[in-house]
């Protein structure tokens, strides 16, 4: 990793949004491929935000900024990323469910994954099991994240999966659920396929579904 690269990754752990996107731009135009910005600055830069999320050495706020200097980045890199054919880690659809419209945890979650690779399909708060479904077949998602804070919402979480099995999509995805009353036990009984009690070990799980 050359200087360069060292600096974008810093930057990103900043949190220093106007200069990520500049540095990648940047980088971009000296010739550097997108394909190495990314696994060589990026991703390395949001690992270590993940770390240090998980380690409680870094806070929602700053991961939040973190994750915008992530967006900032890829809304240059994706189109190159796409042209050029490298594969995304894999596509995850993720939303608050029906009935629920607490969508913090969840827009957190969504930016840790886009910067751990994954090309994140956000529908929000509030979604109906058939939006789920097919923006699943919309988008060919390998990875599907059901948020919920209500305790009276979490029987929704279930509706969707039994929805995704009606289509006949089960096996094609992997459902992971979290929320604040959201336990690894009421995911098991729901049929899920994995339980994270926060955004970065959300990451850590999908990494070992896909």
């Amino acid at each position: 990793m050359d200087l360069k690269e060292t600096h974008i990754s810093e930057l990103l752990i900043a949190g220093n949004i106007d200069a990520v996107k500049t540095l990648t731009q940047q980088a971009v135009d000296d010739g550097c491929s997108a394909q190495d910005i990314l696994e060589k600055a990026l991703l390395p830069g949001m690992d270590i935000v993940g770390q240090r999320f998980k380690a409680c050495d870094m806070f929602i706020p700053e991961v939040l900024r973190s994750a915008k200097a992530m967006h900032g980045a890829m809304s240059i890199l994706r189109p190159l990323l796409i042209a050029s054919g490298v594969p995304m880690v894999g596509a995850l659809v993720i939303g608050t469910v029906q009935g629920d419209i607490h969508d913090i945890g969840k827009n957190l979650v969504a930016m840790l994954f886009e910067g751990a690779g994954f090309k994140v399909v956000d529908l929000g708060a509030d979604v109906k099991p058939e939006t789920f479904v097919q923006a699943i077949l919309d988008h060919q998602a390998s990875v599907v994240g059901l948020s919920a804070l209500l305790t009276t919402t979490m029987p929704r979480m279930a509706e969707v999966i039994q929805a995704i099995k009606a289509a006949g999509l089960r096996e094609k995805v992997r459902i992971m659920v979290g929320g604040a009353p959201v336990t690894a036990d009421f995911a098991f009984q729901i049929g899920a396929d994995g339980f994270a009690p926060n955004a970065a070990s959300a990451i850590e799980k999908a990494k070992q579904l896909v």
